[in-house]
């Protein structure tokens, strides 16, 4: 039987759903989080976990995203053979056109990401269009859709491989999650497409990890087939890694491993491994002819009652009066409060500093002594000061550091995750120092940040140099100033301590 299927209804249900997803997390993935934070040991890593909790509760009850990073929309869409549709546009238009609108609600402004010209330019399309789409034509009536959007924290520690057929996947994987540093967020899911050609391996990878959290069901009751094995030999080695939340050393890295197979060529073993970052945010709906997708809310019982409290011995710090030599006194893995003024930048605005100074010209900023937070904020809406403004990943603006340190001054920087061997010899030569708020807690971020004004490179939109002014905003020292990183030692720290209680 033929079902008519309007193209209104197709656009208001893609826009609905990347609103729902912007503030929902799925459930399966609180439980997850939760269990995973009862059972840690490391107390950096608990305490991570318990921000990423209560900041997602904040954004289901505020309506405000979960991460600064509203991520780039990845569709996957069944046609059934017996859908006719209602309209003029091509099916991806009116999923673009679902995209814009989500993207540019009033009540609830979403961060643009998307650059066209990605090799030139690399101009913001403004609307976070267009999206990218997966189809299939299969047997049928109805339209089934999944939504998702990737970060680029996440997406962008994507691995992908040609392996010998005799190669070992487990093996490949254990080598390979520890070069994916911290940047995506976890704990989050792992997912793996093996066989078909190496871009289906990709496509493969991502749409697993649109399927339920379950493994802890699959334990249970045992695996049935090799993939099965694989998802529990694979999810076991991961977190016998010690890497943990955030990167900071623990019991739990991933809450779950997808993995999608199909054959392959006789000589071939493509395999493509992507995260799903503690923002991990997706959707499905159904269209049968009968209107838009029902997107029913979760229950807000449905979350734990997790506080973050904050210890007797933390220090609290006034950036407006903060010295070199007070920050020699810092350790690794220690709670920092942070108060005061700080300033903004990430990749554009730190190539643009660099370009200046090779010019010989003179910063539109004075970083001598101050703080700089890699942020780039959503917009603020209602009341707000400033949108979800989490940390964005601080390797990317490693190649910068020692210039811009030993430039002007700066004396420290706040992100996320690790930095690499070239940034933490930058912060050890200059006694910087580098501190780490948690990804995945953007809301929660913002709630510390009392005032902010744009100071420079305001054509750059969110990646313009902003002043932040906070109150009482938790980070934790990552690389002091004698060059330790906590993102070194604390995972080495804890794959010795899995190690030996396994032993």
């Amino acid at each position: 039987m033929t079902t008519v299927i309007r193209q209104d209804d197709m656009i208001d249900s893609v826009a609905d759903a990347l609103q729902y997803i912007s503030y929902y997390h799925p459930v399966d993935f609180i439980q997850a989080v939760h269990e995973a934070y009862l059972k840690e040991e490391n107390p950096a890593a608990k305490d991570a976990m318990a921000q990423i909790l209560i900041n997602s509760r904040m954004c289901a009850e505020g309506k405000r995203p979960i991460c600064q990073d509203t991520g780039i929309v990845t569709v996957f869409v069944k046609v059934g053979m017996q859908v006719q549709w209602e309209g003029d546009m091509s099916l991806e238009d009116m999923i673009n056109e679902g995209v814009r609108r989500a993207y540019t609600h009033p009540d609830n402004v979403l961060r643009a990401s998307i650059l066209a010209d990605p090799a030139g330019a690399r101009k913001n399309t403004k609307d976070n269009t267009p999206a990218v789409i997966h189809y299939e034509i299969v047997p049928g009536n109805t339209v089934d859709v999944q939504v998702a959007a990737k970060g680029g924290g996440s997406e962008n520690k994507s691995k992908m491989v040609m392996l010998n057929p005799s190669d070992s996947i487990v093996e490949w994987v254990k080598k390979t999650v520890p070069t994916m540093g911290a940047g995506w967020c976890p704990p989050g899911m792992l997912g793996i497409g093996i066989g078909g050609t190496a871009e289906k391996a990709a496509v493969m990878a991502k749409e697993s990890l649109m399927d339920p959290i379950d493994i802890h069901e699959l334990r249970e009751r045992g695996p049935q087939n090799r993939v099965e094995e694989l998802r529990l030999e694979i999810m076991d080695a991961v977190n016998e890694l010690g890497i943990g939340a955030q990167g900071l050393g623990g019991l739990t890295t991933v809450l779950d491993v997808k993995i999608m197979d199909c054959p392959t060529h006789a000589a071939s073993l493509p395999i493509c491994m992507i995260p799903n970052c503690a923002a991990t945010r997706h959707t499905h709906f159904t269209l049968n002819g009968e209107g838009p997708a029902v997107l029913t809310p979760p229950s807000l019982d449905d979350w734990p009652d997790v506080t973050f409290e904050v210890g007797e011995n933390t220090r609290r710090v006034n950036l407006d009066e903060i010295t070199p030599e007070d920050v020699k006194d810092w350790k690794v893995g220690e709670t920092v409060l942070l108060n005061g003024k700080m300033l903004t930048g990430r990749d554009a605005a730190h190539k643009k500093m660099v370009e200046m100074l090779n010019n010989g010209e003179e910063l539109p900023v004075d970083l001598k002594g101050r703080f700089i937070y890699y942020v780039g904020p959503v917009d603020p809406v209602r009341d707000e000061v400033v949108g979800p403004a989490g940390p964005t990943t601080s390797t990317r603006m490693d190649k910068f550091t020692r210039q811009v340190i030993e430039s002007t001054g700066l004396l420290g920087m706040i992100g996320k995750s690790e930095r690499g061997p070239v940034a933490i010899d930058a912060i050890k030569d200059n006694e910087a120092v580098y501190l780490m708020a948690v990804g995945g807690a953007a809301y929660l971020v913002s709630k510390a940040i009392t005032n902010a004004e744009v100071l420079a490179f305001p054509e750059l939109g969110m990646e313009a140099i902003y002043e932040f002014e906070v109150k009482d905003m938790p980070v934790t020292v990552a690389v002091d100033v004698n060059g330790e990183s906590v993102h070194n030692t604390g995972p080495a720290k804890w794959k010795k301590i899995i190690a030996e209680e396994l032993a």
